[in-house]
């Protein structure tokens, strides 16, 4: 900058002379028979002041808590799509050897085919992880399914499959059809894929910040509880027998028929309907039913719709749409995604099968017969329910993070103690039991943390578009680990033994320190706010709380794939919150001489501004950093239209020297500085060039 420029502060604008300045401005631009409607335009400008305390608007009571029809719509989602999930995981374990002797029958009489030891296992594989395939397949398809059909629409698509695949699995025995078998476990993944993928995200939208964790936490309760009841369902005393295990496989359907009694009034996701849709008042009308209250009392909430509504519509406009490669493109959504995908698989490296699978051993070993390790194993799961239902108010206490890292440090832990204690199971008489203990410890730490909170923190970290892709993403991954853990798990207890858990044990200590570092509290905090908090990536700082103007300023740029800001053109001087960081780079004023040298000065609008500008030292248009001076290209259009322009051509000069505004005299005037800025601009274009450039330029210090 030239060192001739002087500077000066904001404290030192008087309020008469700002009074003067828009005077000036408004008398010459009346002299030029433009004045009329660009002193509408002016008048019609908010005042900063007003702006920042606009909040002064009714201020509704937040609504909060459980309302009946949240309550229906929790326990049929759970009943009918989150418990089917868990009792098809677990439902094959223990009448396992009575389903392969069913395979090897049916292939000896259909294909006179008599498999050995080696043939019989592969064709198990396939039917066990045909599942896991169907889960991955159904993960990836939720996103378009819960968007194509609304977030009601695909929990009824999944019960429909489910119902399919109960069909199949009961007639598969009376046809005597492997077949049928396999095709019944290839549907009831996909149905179960979609679950995972699309209840958390429908239970989280539709219920209040106050109580979004416990909904979210359902589903994996659901889980839970269908892995306890296959479980317990499929002992030799109750189902596991030749002539039942067809009504085993198929027996939760009977759950799911009577969830979709409830269908006909369960609410569709308010927030789908407003902002994916475009529908406000179904939009409205839902979320007044869910709440309870008349829409009059849900002024916050439907604010917060409006505004991110308005943030797709841009992005709509701008040729955006949330497929699966735009949301693994995008900068602002990496990190988030890298936490969905981190946690979700995760949980299945945690080892948690893993040490179900070896729990029967270990049982057996402290002296339990067959049958008494099994219902060990079955009191093991009734732990891990017992915890996750304790999760539901410790989530809404503690907090996801927290609970996140404690559970993924003290599970790490109890999986190194385990190693060592079935190491040494017969050095001691009581190591045995001591085994015990650290598999029930485990499942304990494991309870709290690792299994709920992944499947739902996808709807905290990622706003309502790209939200659905996101968690497609999520639960493949879910799907994925748990193929893979399944795949390699017996070999590796093969080679290395118990061993195999210091693989787990390492696995979780890594997510720990990734979520230490980049996994931020979404507790009570607006997607909007943790999406803007995870916005650069890797470079993010999650310790570093958002300013109130940035919590304020909710713009669709944390959602764009090209991280850029799409409405920052409508960022105003009332969005800054600590006038500090506001930084003003003054043209030095003109001399009277400078001013009227060239007499006809009045022929040109730029000319008028800036002799207003001479008077009262006032800089109207503030050069802005590089090469966004704007005094300069009104000058160049004044040129292009043959307006004579008094001044010369060249960028205005800025003070040599960029001090800080003081607060208390910025607060009291910005709002006249602003009358006086804004339309100065607008006569050159038509359209709010200061607003643009000076919304890019109080950005910096942000950025």
């Amino acid at each position: 900058m030239p060192k001739s420029s002087t500077s000066f502060y904001t404290s030192n604008m008087s309020l008469a002379s700002l009074d003067r300045a828009k005077d000036f401005v408004k008398g010459s631009l009346k002299a030029l028979n433009i004045g009329s409607s660009m002193e509408h335009r002016m008048e019609c400008e908010q005042p900063i002041l007003e702006a920042s305390s606009s909040n002064t608007s009714v201020n509704t009571e937040e609504v909060q808590g459980w309302t009946p029809l949240l309550v229906l719509t929790g326990v049929a989602t759970t009943v009918g799509s989150s418990i089917p999930v868990g009792y098809n995981i677990g439902v094959m374990n223990t009448p396992a050897h009575i389903i392969r002797e069913f395979c090897n029958a049916t292939v000896a009489d259909h294909y006179g085919i008599n498999m050995g030891p080696s043939q019989l296992n592969i064709l198990w594989s396939i039917i066990v992880s045909i599942f896991l395939v169907g889960g991955v397949t159904g993960s990836l398809s939720g996103g378009w399914v819960a968007d194509r059909f609304g977030r009601k629409g695909a929990v009824i698509i999944n019960n429909i499959l489910g119902i399919l695949a109960a069909i199949l699995f009961v007639s598969s025995r009376h046809a005597g059809s492997v077949e049928m078998l396999l095709l019944a476990r290839l549907v009831v993944g996909l149905s179960s894929g979609l679950v995972t993928s699309t209840i958390p995200m429908y239970l989280t939208e539709i219920s209040p910040l106050s109580i979004r964790g416990a909904m979210g936490v359902l589903c994996p309760l659901g889980i839970t509880v269908g892995v306890l009841v296959a479980q317990i369902l499929g002992l030799k005393s109750v189902l596991g027998q030749d002539d039942t295990w067809h009504y085993l496989l198929g027996l939760f359907a009977l759950l799911t028929l009577l969830s979709m009694v409830a269908f006909p009034f369960l609410p569709e996701s308010p927030k789908f309907l407003y902002i994916v849709r475009g529908h406000e008042e179904k939009g409205i009308k839902e979320l007044s039913r869910l709440r309870g209250v008349a829409p009059e009392q849900l002024a916050d909430e439907l604010e917060d719709l409006r505004a991110a509504h308005k943030a797709e519509q841009e992005l709509a406009a701008g040729g955006v749409s949330w497929s699966m490669g735009s949301v693994a493109r995008a900068p602002t959504l990496r990190l988030p995604l890298m936490l969905v995908c981190a946690l979700q698989a995760g949980q299945q490296c945690s080892g948690i099968n893993a040490v179900f699978y070896y729990s029967v051993t270990i049982f057996e070993s402290a002296g339990l017969s067959k049958q008494g390790s099994q219902y060990a194993s079955i009191g093991a799961g009734g732990i891990n329910l017992l915890i996750t239902i304790i999760a539901i108010p410790l989530v809404n206490r503690c907090g996801r993070r927290k609970l996140a890292l404690a559970s993924c440090w003290t599970a790490a832990i109890c999986l190194v103690v385990l190693c060592i204690s079935i190491t040494y199971i017969n050095a001691v008489s009581w190591m045995p039991y001591f085994c015990i203990f650290t598999v029930l410890a485990y499942v304990f730490c494991y309870g709290f943390g690792l299994g709920p909170i992944p499947y739902f923190i996808g709807s905290e970290l990622f706003q309502v578009g790209p939200r659905p892709v996101a968690m497609s993403f999520g639960s493949m991954a879910n799907w994925f680990g748990n193929f893979i853990v399944g795949m390699t798990f017996p070999s590796l207890q093969g080679l290395i033994g118990q061993y195999s858990f210091l693989l787990f044990a390492t696995t979780t200590v890594f997510l720990a320190l990734f979520l230490k570092y980049y996994l931020p509290e979404s507790k009570g905090h607006d997607p909007c706010d943790i999406a803007e908090m995870l916005k650069y990536g890797l470079r993010s700082r999650i310790n570093v709380p958002l300013s109130s103007s940035q919590k304020k300023h909710r713009n669709s740029s944390v959602c764009a794939p090209d991280a850029v800001s799409i409405s920052s053109r409508h960022r105003r001087f009332s969005d800054i919150k600590n006038p500090d960081s506001l930084v003003l780079e003054i043209p030095s004023p003109l001399s009277p001489s400078e001013v009227f040298s060239n007499s006809s000065m009045l022929g040109s609008p730029a000319a008028i501004i800036q002799q207003n500008n001479s008077y009262t030292n006032l800089p109207a248009i503030p050069e802005l950093p590089g090469k966004n001076s704007i005094l300069p290209s009104i000058l160049t259009e004044s040129s292009a239209n043959n307006v004579p322009s008094p001044l010369p051509m060249h960028p205005v000069r800025s003070m040599s020297r960029m001090m800080p505004s003081i607060p208390e005299n910025l607060a009291g005037t910005n709002s006249r500085l602003e009358q006086v800025l804004t339309p100065m601009v607008q006569m050159s274009d038509g359209h709010d060039v200061a607003d643009e450039h000076s919304g890019k330029y109080l950005q910096r210090d942000n950025l």
